[in-house]
């Protein structure tokens, strides 16, 4: 359980999603959580889930042990502004997307400690996967009550910040790319003449049924494949066709591109 208090700086989609799960989830207390957002519901929120709210930035930070910074990356400096020197020895997470530790620090009045992080929203249903980065300054303590934190909902990687784009690209985006699959993947089974709900639910758990046995059972996605295509089958079938379409090119291709543009961030 995490002992130390920990202020939200917004508490939106995902923001809110990492509050929310470390409540359910039971690691971090009620008492030990803040919040500030500038959206009267978003503080509303945060009262019915039973967390206390601070009137402004500055007031939320000096009342907090670590500060998790969660606005978007067009409103972080006028944000960070308005902490004034309230973030001088604290711990900082950010999961604000494309601004780096460096940058965050420059718009900081102080010597803050700084853990960069990638989240990706299926934290909403406590399936994340975060990436945090490992070359930060954050104490022993706050490292631990951190990745304490984010391995409440989901899983954690340490990556040095270099390769953060990567994550944005892969797992930072990959939600969307892998509901682009299901779409497709239920629309091919829509043409064959199945109902569309019944159609999402069977493409939705296959993968996420496919991502279990992966995580759950460590067994690497080639294997997994060859254990489903049967010599003359079915399914090698389909496999040729996704070869035929450029498939691994494509995604291999979108990756990049994700992480291409967080770097131009």
């Amino acid at each position: 359980m995490i002992t130390k208090k920990i202020g939200w700086i917004g508490c939106g989609n995902m923001g809110g999603a990492i509050l929310h799960g470390a409540l359910e989830s039971g690691v971090l207390p009620k008492e030990n959580a803040a919040v500030y957002d500038v959206s009267a519901a978003a503080m509303e929120k945060a009262k019915e889930w039973g967390v206390s709210t601070a009137a402004g930035c500055g007031e939320l930070c000096r009342a907090s042990d670590l500060v998790l910074l969660a606005v978007k990356p067009q409103y972080v400096e006028q944000t960070l502004a308005q902490c004034g020197d309230a973030l001088d020895g604290k711990a900082v997470i950010s999961i604000v997307a494309g601004v780096t530790a460096e940058r965050l620090r420059g718009m900081i009045k102080g010597a803050p400690r700084i853990l960069r992080t990638m989240p990706n929203t299926p934290a909403m249903v406590f399936e994340g996967a975060f990436a945090l980065c490992s070359d930060n300054d954050l104490t022993e303590e706050e490292m631990a009550a951190a990745t304490e934190l984010f391995a409440a909902i989901g899983v954690v990687e340490k990556v040095p910040e270099h390769l953060i784009d990567a994550v944005c690209g892969l797992s930072g985006g990959g939600p969307a790319y892998v509901a682009m699959f299901i779409e497709a993947m239920a629309d091919g089974g829509v043409k064959q003449g199945l109902p569309r709900a019944t159609a999402y639910r069977l493409a939705a758990q296959t993968c996420l049924g496919t991502a279990k046995m992966i995580l759950d059972m460590g067994i690497h996605p080639g294997q997994l494949k060859d254990m489903v295509t049967s010599p003359g089958g079915t399914t090698i079938e389909g496999c040729e066709a996704l070869e035929r379409g450029g498939m691994r090119a494509a995604v291999i291709d979108c990756i990049n591109a994700g992480a291409e543009k967080s770097r131009k961030l």
